[in-house]
């Protein structure tokens, strides 16, 4: 029975093998390297000039054209009218090198070649000449994979080969590779193709295959590819191999699994106008329709992501994922939404994609992001009422609406050991009504109240004993860690006759007085009781002489020994090392007593 369905040609026994387009469509010359003419650029002057490295590294993305330059390279030095930089495509060299037939121009997978008895073989090899070409070429593609010992036992020969050897590395990775070998090589890198390009040549192709293709499907493949050519025509080789003479984007888009533009255009216009239930029957539509979910999150961020091109003000040029049909749409939403919001729809998509990865609800986390989108706010239009609180000025779009807006009094803030032990602050202004408000007592500067704010107050405050005691008390109150500890011990507060407050310690506490009243300490405890006295008022500290230190007269009785444990425990008991114990979370049976060193005599 004849096979009339075969896609093969049959001639006197012999199958032709089928090629695919990748291949059939590979570039046989600099001038068809799409995307990369800086480097046929480069390489076309140095062939005319004569200066032909030994060494070269392709470096660049998949499918950008990093080996097929290879290739192209190779037949330009050893075509039979060369070195050319227009190799003839038509003698025998050149026909090995397209089949990969020749002898003399030898390509090596290094990821199956890994091993150092792989480069000594190459370097036995290398030391022959070439038989019937001008140079003995060697490309080895993805050199990345070779083993450290084997890039070291290649390092000779790359650096001083003979003069018939030429190398031609191809890598994805080239950050793999060592500094020494780099150092060896003329690197050039294989920058992504644009989809502009890759929608011309699967055109070109198209119509090579008596194929016609539509505008929105070329776009779609080309956008789809993500700047890699062989992915673009490995797309185009499936819709090939499905048979008709003509490819629609709906073929497209079914071959995907991605949803059409339209249909992620309302998904999106759905969103915008905070219509979470259409948004969410949007996408069970798209889901219903055969797009993936993964691909409906993808798709979507890459839709705001030229919302948000548009928005900084790029021109269509820097557009990367929508279709021409929807540049009206995308500039539309850009004013409606502003670049905040935008910049927050991204975050929300991204960081649904990155756990859609690793979870078995993807539909869900999908249907919870449109939500969340749908109910995001208006960050824009915060941003400006921050900005009319701050200034006290109408937001734009409010011109001629003035605003009063108060800010809310700020609480007296407890004063910490760190604000304690602060730089001390600027000189006080001459005019005692000018008092220090309440500050953080940290690394923001402390705010001062303008007398003319309330000229008569400092005036209408009358001060006594009770309430500068009790203002004392509350400042004690809100004081913490070592300043704290030496406040509390004071033994009077009063009220002098210069309108002062005293504070009096025990003169067996000379250590308290001299701790609240330096330089650091002194100020911050004015202005607290400033906050609570409603006035400034300046502190002096005293020792109370009537209590002073016992000394015995007589000979004391011989003390008895302490123990360690008794002693810590005494320690442990202090007010200021309590203090310290809960401030470091320190554990107390921990502690470790030293004793004063005695002065020696």
């Amino acid at each position: 029975m004849a096979d009339t369905d075969t896609p093969t040609e049959r001639s006197e026994g012999h199958v032709e093998a089928y090629q695919v387009v990748a291949r059939r469509y590979r570039p046989q010359a600099f001038s068809e390297l799409i995307g990369q003419e800086h480097v046929a650029k480069a390489l076309t002057q140095a062939i005319n000039s004569n200066r032909v490295g030994h060494a070269y590294l392709f470096t660049g993305a998949r499918g950008v054209g990093k080996t097929s330059a290879a290739r192209v390279l190779a037949k330009a030095l050893n075509c039979v009218h060369g070195p050319t930089p227009t190799p003839c495509n038509e003698c025998d060299v050149c026909l090995g090198i397209i089949s990969g037939d020749d002898v003399d121009n030898i390509e090596i997978d290094a990821a199956s070649n890994t091993g150092v008895d792989n480069i000594r073989d190459l370097r036995q090899n290398a030391s022959v000449r070439a038989s019937r070409c001008r140079y003995k070429i060697y490309i080895i593609d993805e050199v990345h994979m070779l083993s450290k010992s084997a890039f070291n036992a290649l390092l000779k020969t790359l650096e001083e080969p003979p003069e018939h050897v030429k190398f031609i590395f191809a890598t994805t990775e080239p950050e793999k590779i060592p500094i020494t070998i780099l150092s060896r090589c003329q690197r050039f890198d294989f920058a992504g193709i644009e989809s502009s390009a890759i929608a011309k040549r699967l055109s070109q192709i198209a119509n090579s295959e008596n194929v016609e293709i539509d505008d929105e499907a070329l776009a779609v493949l080309s956008i789809r590819a993500a700047g890699s050519m062989r992915d673009s025509q490995s797309l185009l080789e499936q819709l090939l191999a499905s048979g008709g003479k003509k490819i629609t984007a709906s073929d497209v888009y079914t071959l995907l699994g991605v949803a059409p533009g339209e249909r992620i255009g309302g998904l999106v216009e759905s969103i915008v106008s905070r219509n979470a239930a259409a948004a969410i029957a949007s996408l069970d539509e798209a889901i219903a329709g055969g797009a993936d979910v993964g691909q409906l999150v993808d798709q979507l961020l890459g839709y705001f992501r030229d919302v948000m091109a548009i928005v900084v003000g790029c021109d269509t040029s820097q557009l990367r994922y929508v279709l021409p049909s929807q540049y009206e749409q995308t500039r539309d939403l850009g004013s409606r939404l502003g670049v905040h919001t935008v910049l927050a729809m991204i975050q929300v998509l991204d960081h649904t994609s990155s756990r859609m990865r690793g979870s078995l609800h993807t539909r869900t986390l999908a249907e919870m992001a449109v939500v969340r989108l749908a109910h995001l706010d208006d960050l824009d239009n915060l941003a400006a009422v921050v900005t009319e609180l701050r200034t006290n000025t109408p937001a734009p779009g409010d011109a001629g609406v003035k605003k009063n807006i108060s800010p809310p009094p700020v609480a007296a803030p407890p004063v910490s050991l760190a604000s304690s032990l602060a730089p001390p602050p600027a000189p006080r202004a001459a005019t005692p009504a000018a008092v220090d408000a309440p500050s953080n007592l940290g690394n923001r500067a402390s705010h001062r109240v303008d007398p003319s704010a309330a000229p008569t107050r400092a005036a209408q405050v009358t001060l006594t004993d009770d309430s500068v005691k009790q203002a004392w008390k509350q400042v004690v109150a809100n004081l913490g860690g070592m300043l704290e500890h030496q406040a509390e011990v004071a033994r009077d507060v009063r009220l002098a006759s210069d309108g002062s407050v005293v504070v009096t310690f025990a003169a067996s506490d000379q250590f308290s007085r001299d701790m609240c009243d330096s330089p650091n300490n002194r100020p911050t405890l004015e202005r607290a009781l400033a906050q609570h006295l409603g006035r400034g008022v300046s502190l002096k500290f005293a020792i109370d002489q009537s209590v002073a230190v016992d000394t015995p007269t007589t000979a004391a009785a011989p003390s008895r020994p302490v123990s360690q444990r008794q002693l810590q425990s005494e320690v442990a008991e202090r007010p200021f090392v309590a203090k310290a114990v809960e401030l470091f979370a320190a554990d107390p049976n921990r502690l470790r007593v030293v004793p004063p060193r005695q002065p020696r005599k």
